[in-house]
């Protein structure tokens, strides 16, 4: 499931520089975000945490990367409790593990759709797999 709330307009001031190739991949997948139910913006990672401990496992939402080297990150509530992976943006695409995409919402996509038959493993959730 997905915990809703509005992000706020406009695009994050903490962006780095980006080639325009970059830039436009970047902003067309932050408009598509914005409108998404999930989105949360500028919320800490402890913050995101406390939203989600409340919540069934699987629940998720995409927030604003507080590392300064990756732009998003997805907060997803497991049966441990609430952890964060970060998506990082390489040469035009959005990145999760092995998962690509020139799009976030996309790349979740993939992920669920492919972590139904092989899922994830991160050292973030202490072994347990994300599906």
């Amino acid at each position: 499931s997905v915990l809703p709330s509005p992000a706020p307009p406009g695009l994050p001031d903490r962006f780095r520089m980006f080639r325009s190739c970059e830039w436009e991949v970047l902003e067309r997948s932050l408009n598509i975000l914005q409108a998404s139910d999930f989105y949360w913006g500028p919320l800490s990672v402890g913050e995101a945490h406390a939203k989600l401990q409340r919540e069934p496992v699987g629940t998720y939402l995409v927030r604003d990367s507080s590392q300064g080297n990756c732009l998003f990150s997805l907060s997803v509530r497991m049966p441990t409790g609430p952890v964060s992976l970060r998506i990082s943006f390489q040469e035009g695409y959005f990145r999760l593990k092995n998962w690509f995409a020139d799009c976030v919402v996309r790349l979740l996509e993939l992920v669920v759709a492919g972590t139904r038959n092989n899922p994830l493993h991160f050292d973030e959730m202490g072994g347990t797999p994300l599906v």
